[in-house]
This record gives structure tokens, sequence and C-alpha cells, in this order.
């Protein structure tokens, strides 16, 4: 695998690659610290034109568009992001500091996964004829159909850049919808990628644009824009809250998907080695920068010192390096700032009181590089409600059911949780009874096109994937007929 692909680094602005308004910002390496490229940053013009761009697309070309050849055009972009596979998984390692092997697994599988799975979708969106009881006397024939929103604007975060622009991209455009996609500064450049294999798929001008820069700029341009017809975002609930407000403006459908503080449940039952894994990956994973971390990992009192000993053995067997060393299990955190976070927290847990079973502290030299860390402690400490954000997690010990679920439940979030049975009884009257979007059985975080993904409370509002995915991408429209 090459760690010096060619680069992408303008914006894809009306089917052309342009440079910014905003001139350029600095990607950073996060294993070594030192600057990989200069990449165009969007201004408010820019973000005006790309939707002037959306619309016209929309309106015209994209519109007259068969379902099928829209079908057709997703399938091929899965194509060519299959090809450039590697490339993709060097430039998201090089960008945000996550295992190449990760991406090849997990991410771009998935991408892959959502754009076959929504072309399939494409010439599928139906509408209903609807009963009724006639209009003045005179009978009438009613139906539904669905339809497009139109530009839609698609935020996306630094953690999984690749895997999460599917889960917008793919529904979005199978449903006839336009697509500004805004990716996270700290990884733009697997994004831009993607989007040049778009141009390559053949998708018409204005359909897919990628606008990279800040937030503060680029993502507030779009989500106070007249002309966006919807917002999707993942990121942190802080800036969740101010693309809401924004959107509000206005009255933008706007889908949210934010962060998380979730419960994994190791129950007395359980198959222990298969827990014990999985309550390890779920810290680990993407090192720990995940929004499902499982990062409260509630063990039942007769499990719970055999559940600290095997997470203790599982932190200590991480090679934490550069991604590209093949000996890495686990690489740097995303930039400065947030290695910085997580090493407050950790002095935080150890203040409180918490007691540090594994980890702790950073590595020394370049690289934004943290330990794995696992305490035990309790639900009432600091890390144990917030979220971090990095490979922190918390053990905390339970006695019965009722208890782990009141626990779990007393949280800000709700997105995920995962439980770890043999009982198919306590299975459905846990999982029914946990405060979350998602919960996984015997698997930590399954995630499939196929399968809704979203949370409430803090951790946002609607749905992205599966059938929620089409719904949350249309609005229905009702046609009635007095005959």
């Amino acid at each position: 695998m090459s760690a010096t692909p060619e680069f992408t680094t303008q914006l894809l602005l009306d089917g052309e690659w342009r440079p910014g308004g905003g001139g350029t910002f600095t990607s950073i390496n996060p294993a070594t610290e030192e600057a990989l490229t200069e990449v165009a940053s969007a201004d408010a013009a820019d973000a005006d034109r790309a939707v002037r761009a959306a619309r016209a697309a929309f309106q015209g070309e994209w519109a007259a568009t068969p379902p099928s050849v829209r079908g057709r055009l997703l399938n091929r972009l899965a194509d060519l992001v299959e090809r450039d596979a590697e490339t993709l998984a060097t430039l998201e390692s090089l960008d945000m500091g996550g295992l190449p092997g990760a991406s090849l697994a997990m991410h771009i599988p998935n991408f892959v996964a959502s754009l076959r799975y929504y072309a399939g979708w494409a010439d599928k969106l139906t509408g209903e004829t609807l009963p009724n009881d006639g209009y003045m006397g005179r009978p009438a024939f009613a139906y539904t159909q669905r339809e497009a929103l139109g530009v839609i604007a698609a935020i996306v975060p630094w953690n999984s850049p690749i895997m999460i622009l599917g889960w917008k991209l793919a529904p979005a455009l199978a449903t006839g919808n336009t697509i500004i996609v805004k990716p996270a500064e700290d990884a733009s450049l697997p994004i831009l990628h993607i989007g040049k294999l778009a141009v390559e798929a053949g998708f018409p001008p204005g359909v897919v644009q990628v606008l990279s820069g800040p937030g503060s700029v680029v993502g507030e341009a779009l989500t106070l824009h007249p002309g966006v017809d919807k917002v999707s975002f993942t990121g942190s609930t802080e800036v969740g809250r101010r693309i809401l407000r924004n959107s509000a403006e206005t009255f933008k459908p706007t889908t949210l998907e934010l962060g998380g503080k979730s419960p994994n449940i190791v129950f007395e039952d359980a198959d222990l080695e298969a827990a014990i894994g999985g309550a390890a990956a779920g810290i680990l994973v993407n090192s720990g920068q995940v929004c499902a971390a499982g990062s409260r990992i509630f063990a039942h009192r007769s499990v719970y010192e055999a559940v600290l000993d095997g997470l203790q053995q599982a932190v200590r067997s991480q090679v934490v390096a550069d991604p590209f060393d093949p000996r890495a299990t686990m690489g740097p955190l995303v930039n400065a700032k947030q290695r910085d976070r997580v090493q407050e927290y950790i002095e935080q847990g150890e203040a409180e009181g918490a007691r540090l079973v594994a980890g702790g502290g950073r590595r020394e030299g370049a690289g934004f590089f943290v330990n794995p860390t696992v305490f035990a402690g309790d639900n009432d400490l600091r890390i144990a409600r917030e979220e971090i954000f990095g490979p922190v997690a918390t053990v905390i010990p339970f006695e019965s059911d009722d208890e782990v679920i009141r626990l779990a439940n007393d949280s800000r979030y709700a997105l995920a949780a995962t439980m770890w049975t043999r009982d198919v009884r306590r299975v459905h009257a846990v999982s029914s009874a946990l405060q979350a979007g998602a919960v996984g059985v015997n698997g930590w975080s399954p995630l499939m096109p196929q399968l809704p993904w979203g949370g409430g409370k803090d951790s946002g509002i609607g749905s992205e994937l599966g059938t929620e995915g089409i719904l949350a991408n249309t609005r229905v429209k009702t046609v009635t007929v007095v005959l």
C-alpha cells in the first residue's frame, strides 16, 4: 500500500476543480505532525455557487435522469471505490490517523454496501392509494407519491469519513436529490478523492459537489442558505445544536447524528471471551474515536474482576504506533486538540478517585498518541458521563437487570448499546427497556446499510440507513382527484 498517493486538493464545484475563495488550510499527518498538503478552503461565495449549481442540476439534467440510470451511476461509483480502495484507505489513514486495514475491512466495504443497497432503491420509490370518504358527496381518488427534497448539504465528520459519507450520499442520490458535501478539515483528502470518482462515474455537474474548509465558514453558509432543502450532519452535540438553530431559520429538515456514551453490558451468563473481546473493540477501534464507542462497560458483579482482567490484557497488548507500521494495532488521535482533551479526561479520572486498571498517559515523541486506558469506577464519574472520544473506558459493576437498565439509561445520550447474554428472554426485555437507537446483542455496534441508525436525547434527531434513509431524503405529496 502506497503511503504517498496523489492528492486531490481543490474544490469540486459544478463539475469542475477550482481553488477556494478562502485560500487554503494545511492537512497534518497526525502520526508525524508533519504537513501533508495544502487543501482548498471554500468561502461563503463558493457555498452560494455550489447551491445554485445543485439547484440547476436538480431541476434540469438530474431531474430528467431515469431512476434506473441513477441506480447504475451509484453502482458505477461503487465499482470505482472498490478499484481505488487502497488509495482511499491510505488517504484516510494519512489524514486522520486510523489504521488502513480498518478502512479496507470496514469503512470502505460499508461505503460500497451503502451505494449498492440504495442503488437498488432508485427505481422502487412508490406511493399509496388511499381509501377515503369522498369530497362533498362526490367520490374521490387519492394517492401519494414520494418526491426528492432538492439540494442536500451533508456535513461529514473526521472519525470515519468514508463510511459516514456513504450513509448520506447514497440515499440522497438514489432518491433524486443533489448533494453538497462538506468534509471535516481533518479528513478532507479521502472525500475529495471520492468526488473525483463521482465525476469519473458520470454524475452530471452539480449533482455531487465537495466544499472543503472550516465549518464556521462553509458549514455556516450551507446551513443558513435558503437554497438548501435539508441538512444532514454527523459530529459533536455542541455543533449539532448550532446547526439545528441555523436550519430553523428556513425550516430545513435536519438529520443529526451526534455524540454518545454507549453502555456495553456483560451479564453473568455471557460468553466472557467474546464479551471481553467485544468490549475491547468498543474502546479501541479507531482509537476510541467512535460515536458508538462502548465506553461505559457494565459488568455483573460475578464476572466483574474477570472483565477487568481481560480488558487489562487487551489494552496492554496494543501496539500504539504509526498506522503504516505493520505492527500497529492502534494509531494516533486526529489532532493535538483531541489528544490533549483525552489526556485531560484521563487525569480527571484519576483525580476523581477512579482506579486505573491499565494504560494512562501519552506516548513520547511526535504524533498525537494516547495510550488506551481502562478505569474501574462508577456511573457518576465525569469519565463515565461525558463523551471523551478516545480510547478510555470505565468499568462499572452491577447486581441485577433492573439496576443495569437504570444505570445505562442514566445518561444524556441515547445512541447505541450492547449487551452480552445467552438468555433470549433477557435479550428482548432489556433491549426494549434501554434508551438507545440501536442495540447490539453479542456483537458490538453492528452497522449495515439495511439497518436504521440514529439516536435520541443529546445523540441527535432522525435516522439514516435502511428504509428510514429513503424517508429522510424525500417528502410525501398527496394528490386527490374528485371524480
